[in-house]
């Protein structure tokens, strides 16, 4: 699984990275809020172990909520000093799945991820996604658009699909290239580019608003927001 892990005491994280680690996960590390956020919105996760209290103008729990409202639901554990009663109901409140409190055992640590990843993962896929007035439904193969039939070769229907489960968050070309593609490199070619403007001639050209935007030096984001 790919994880995420904010954390800004050194000693902690290089604990908790060695473990996660060494039971199979890949971990990305942010010992920052501002990091953490850039992390959070723009790569995708399995889960996210959080601090509560950063340094870089973000805290834990800000970075939760703006996840919230961007519509990620990635499972996220909390780790905190901050013990009381009424700081595990915020935590849990601003969207945290889990609360753990500083010092933890990192067994306890590991056995409540796996809880909430296979809690996630459980969880039955969506079929038909709907954004605005774009409906994909991932059974039939079918897209429409303001009631309208839009026809996609397989690919572009890939591409599209990825794009809208990550609605209203920012798409990098690593992510499209390993999710719609299977590239675990980059082969240097203009695919993207090529398939990003044959789905946005499809699904925008003669409708309303735009919905596939870029996002210049950061990737793509399908949105029906302002």
């Amino acid at each position: 699984m790919k994880l995420l892990l904010v954390e800004d005491n050194e000693r902690v994280a290089r604990f908790v990275r060695k473990g996660l680690t060494e039971a199979g996960h890949t971990v990305d590390h942010a010992d920052n809020g501002r990091d953490g956020m850039d992390l959070a919105v723009t790569e995708t996760y399995d889960a996210i172990v959080m601090d509560r209290m950063l340094p870089g103008g973000i805290d834990g729990l800000s970075i939760i909520e703006a996840l919230r409202q961007r519509g990620n639901r990635v499972p996220i554990l909390i780790l905190s000093a901050l013990d009381g009663v009424d700081d595990r109901i915020l935590g849990l409140k601003s969207g945290g799945d889990d609360y753990l409190i500083k010092p933890f055992a990192f067994g306890e640590l590991l056995a409540r991820l796996d809880a909430l990843l296979r809690r996630s993962h459980n969880q039955p896929l969506e079929t038909t996604m709907v954004l605005g007035d774009l409906s994909v439904d991932v059974l039939a193969h079918k897209v429409t658009r303001a009631g309208r039939t839009v026809a996609l070769q397989p690919r572009e229907f890939k591409l599209l699909e990825y794009l809208i489960r990550h609605a209203n968050q920012v798409v990098t070309r690593t992510m499209l290239l390993e999710n719609v593609w299977d590239y675990h490199f980059d082969p240097q070619t203009n695919v993207i580019d090529v398939h990003i403007s044959k789905l946005r001639q499809k699904i925008d050209a003669g409708f309303g608003a735009p919905l596939l935007r870029t996002v210049r030096n950061a990737g793509y984001m399908l949105t029906d927001q302002p």
